[in-house]
């Protein structure tokens, strides 16, 4: 039963339209920013989190996701003009903030009396840019936003001071009020309704087998958090403000997406999954309530974090893909972006993890301003190799973005990196879709071609024959014609016309 409006203020939580002719914007949930032809939705937790909780308190809460409902600005209009919200918070990424910069100022003007506050990792590493280039009433810097939405609320309704974390105006003048600080525990927060927020728009995931499927995070974000060029390590989850919830909290969301909303499987996106006793004593729960039989778990994973006993462990436990930033195959890189792994450890990693076994994801990057064409290649021998022999399963290939507010940003501005006529501040350009960065010796138009090359390992016989092989039911068949549609629809993304 919905909890029963206890408060005035009315709040609109979601993303207004973002549509372009790229494609679908994957602007929730992703560490960086891309646009798909073959659309994959990514549930905001996050948001979904803070919106759950404003509701809980009392507040009536509207949720509007227009990305996946594909709504145009007069749909938007439209809803607006029939529910009339007081406060509307919406996250932003950098490719797309100049385009949300626009829409603020024309909701503002339409809607005088709606406030508008953003969050997100592009207004976390430069606040003032945002209040000074839109008339945005608020914004949020940091990751710990549901918290915070729900403090500005509070404020809000009971005309209080602005909390710390918040930016805001006073009258002309803008008020720069820090960062947010998480005064509580994550375990505080409530579990997401997943009714409420509409889970049922977010299940196009090809990766995940089980549908009906959830996104949760059981951490905030990596408890590595170094990689240089991560944007939620160094904008919304710097170093020293990582934090896990209790194995016990996140099993009371497991068993509240399996017993009240059906689903069949779980993937857990903090940055990293916490190791050592946290993950032992999770496996632990799961099994001895009976939950690893009941649904399918899988996560980011970090090379050389378990041993194959962990990994049985997990496996025990219910997990199905562990999916691994393997980032490069060149050494020299690896150290660059300061990942604290070793590639001649990867395939130790990804063969231990088969052997209890696991399903494999390798996340890759070409582009980097340092590799030349013989470093990179080392990435595509490597990638190549753990799929032919088995030892991976998926891959993922993209471009090598900088992302602004990112020590690789910061250096690639310092050391001259960017080609010749992008400006390191022309966000909308940073979409992964092009090199950004000069390479050695490869032109932009043979740096796409490269990440394309990395998925032609899915068109090799071997690997072809060894996937079949493993077909085993209808959910596998239905499971690898997703599979081929997503390979396709990569290769799409990443054929774009480069400019030289």
């Amino acid at each position: 039963m919905s909890p029963k409006p206890k408060k005035s203020l009315k709040i609109l939580v979601g993303y207004p339209p973002t549509l372009s002719e790229k494609g679908t914007p994957l602007l929730s949930q992703n560490r960086q920013f891309q646009y798909f032809d073959n659309p994959t939705f990514l549930f905001p937790v996050t948001l979904a989190t803070g919106a759950t909780w404003l509701r809980n308190e009392g507040y009536l809460t509207l949720w509007k996701d227009c990305i996946p409902e594909y709504l145009d600005m007069g749909k938007f209009y439209s809803y607006l003009d029939q529910h009339k919200p007081d406060l509307f918070i919406f996250e932003s990424k950098s490719p797309v903030i100049k385009t949300h910069w626009h829409v603020i100022d024309v909701l503002k003007k339409k809607y005088p009396k709606m406030k508008i506050c953003i969050t997100g990792d592009h207004v976390s590493a430069f606040p003032e840019e945002s209040m000074e280039k839109s008339k945005v009433d608020f914004l949020v810097c940091g990751g710990y936003y549901d918290f915070a939405m729900v403090e500005l609320a509070d404020a809000l309704e009971n005309k209080k001071e602005i909390p710390r974390g918040i930016w805001h105006r006073k009258g002309n003048k803008i008020i720069d009020n820090g960062r947010y600080e998480l005064k509580k525990r994550l375990d505080d927060a409530p579990i997401v309704d997943r009714e409420f927020t509409r889970n049922d728009l977010y299940q196009k995931e090809f990766n995940l087998i089980g549908r009906p499927l959830a996104y949760i995070m059981s951490g905030r974000d990596c408890w590595w958090g170094r990689c240089t060029f991560c944007v939620w390590d160094h904008t919304l989850y710097p170093k020293g403000t990582y934090r896990a919830r209790s194995p016990e909290n996140v099993l009371e969301e497991v068993k509240y997406l399996v017993d009240k909303c059906g689903v069949k499987e779980i993937f857990d996106d903090a940055g990293t999954i916490t190791v050592g006793p946290w993950l032992k004593k999770f496996c632990e729960l799961m099994i001895q309530s009976g939950y690893n039989e009941k649904v399918i778990y899988s996560c980011n994973m970090r090379f050389g974090a378990v041993n194959l006993e962990e990994y049985k462990l997990m496996k025990k436990a219910g997990f199905r893909l562990l999916k691994y930033g393997l980032e490069s195959g060149c050494q020299k890189t690896i150290d660059k972006l300061d990942k604290g792994t070793r590639v001649d450890g990867v395939v130790d990693s990804c063969r231990d993890a088969k052997k209890a076994g696991l399903t494999v994801h390798l996340t890759m990057m070409v582009g980097y301003p340092w590799e030349t064409k013989e470093d990179a290649m080392q990435t595509v021998k490597l990638s190549r190799y753990l799929m032919r022999k088995g030892y991976a399963d998926v891959l993922q290939s993209t471009i090598v973005v900088p992302y602004p507010g990112t020590p690789l940003w910061k250096e690639g501005i310092e050391k001259g990196w960017f080609r010749q006529g992008i400006d390191p501040y022309d966000y909308e350009r940073f979409d992964m879709a092009e090199p950004v960065f000069n390479v050695p010796d490869m032109t932009p138009i043979e740096v796409e071609g490269l990440c394309r090359k990395n998925y032609y390992i899915f068109l090799h016989p071997e690997y072809i024959l060894r996937h079949l092989t493993k077909i085993r039911s209808f959910r596998d068949v239905l499971y690898t014609l997703k599979g081929v549609k997503a390979v396709f629809g990569h290769l799409k993304d990443f054929s774009r016309p480069v400019q030289e």
